[in-house]
């Protein structure tokens, strides 16, 4: 019997004792589920969930509106939910977007010569020299602000930190045996982009676009919180933060700090899946 209870006891704490790799998976796929329920939910959720209540205005939360009702009796969760979604589709665009641009300017820089690279660098200096804010303002302005607007100025802006990863990255390859040796073949520059430059590069790219996102929505809800974003129409987390802080002062707190705090959540969500796709693509702390 004592026998039995130690095998028995071993089994559990292989249960238990998970390394490093699995546990990253596991948080990895939490995320990402959290992350699609959201998306998935607030996309179906129609102008039909956001109905007007006047009998039930300023509730505060409650078993029957978890985040409360605004000023009009529309349910908190229900525009949070649907403001998250919208500030996350447009995160995802943002983040494609950035993505591509960094991806060309990283590896066209030091691959085909000091003069592209020169321009490339230029670049990179002369978006990181003005505030990111202003610049997703004044680009917005100018597209005529929306989505469209804000996707351009959030897109923009937020491709150099990549663009700097993968530079570098593309520098030390071009320094590498096969790549000199391909060029001595008489390889093109694209042949050598293409074939021996991106598949080396494409962890830093997954991480880097895992990463913007939390920056790409952050920026994106704090332009529209200002009023050059999005239109006042629209159950963003910028419209709604902006119509709360009216009635933060009549004690309404629950109108602000739920969507706030939900977007937060997010971001240090999708940060957090960035951060454990990096482990595992990392030696050093994938097998632990």
């Amino acid at each position: 019997m004592e026998k039995i209870k130690e095998k028995g006891q071993l089994k559990n704490k292989k249960l238990l004792n998970y390394g490093a790799r699995e546990r990253t998976i596991f948080w990895i796929t939490v995320f990402v589920i959290l992350f699609a329920d959201i998306l998935i939910w607030g996309t179906f959720i129609g102008e039909d969930n956001l109905y007007v209540d006047l009998l039930n205005k300023f509730q505060p939360p409650s078993l029957d509106h978890l985040f409360g009702t605004d000023w009009v009796g529309r349910d908190m969760l229900t525009r949070t939910i649907k403001g998250l979604s919208i500030s996350m589709k447009i995160g995802i665009l943002a983040t494609l977007t950035s993505t591509i641009i960094a991806v060309l300017l990283g590896i066209i820089g030091p691959t085909f010569g000091k003069k592209v690279d020169f321009i490339v660098t230029w670049l990179i200096d002369l978006v990181l020299s003005v505030p990111h804010t202003l610049v997703v303002i004044l680009i917005s302005i100018a597209m005529g602000g929306g989505i469209k607007g804000i996707v351009v100025g959030v897109s923009l802006t937020h491709w150099t930190s990549l663009t700097r990863v993968i530079r570098a990255e593309v520098m030390q390859i071009m320094e590498s045996d096969y790549t000199k040796i391909a060029r001595n073949f008489g390889k093109s520059n694209w042949y050598i982009a293409k074939e021996h430059i991106l598949p080396h590069v494409i962890p830093q790219i997954i991480v880097g676009a895992v990463l913007i996102f939390p920056h790409a929505i952050l920026h994106e809800a704090s332009v529209t919180f200002l009023g050059f974003g999005l239109p006042p129409h629209e159950p963003a987390i910028g419209v709604i933060l902006s119509e709360s802080m009216k009635y933060l002062t009549s004690g309404d707190w629950w109108l602000a700090f739920f969507p706030g705090l939900s977007l937060v959540l997010v971001s240090m969500m999708v940060d957090r899946i960035g951060k454990n796709i990096e482990k595992l693509i990392n030696p050093k702390t994938a097998y632990k």
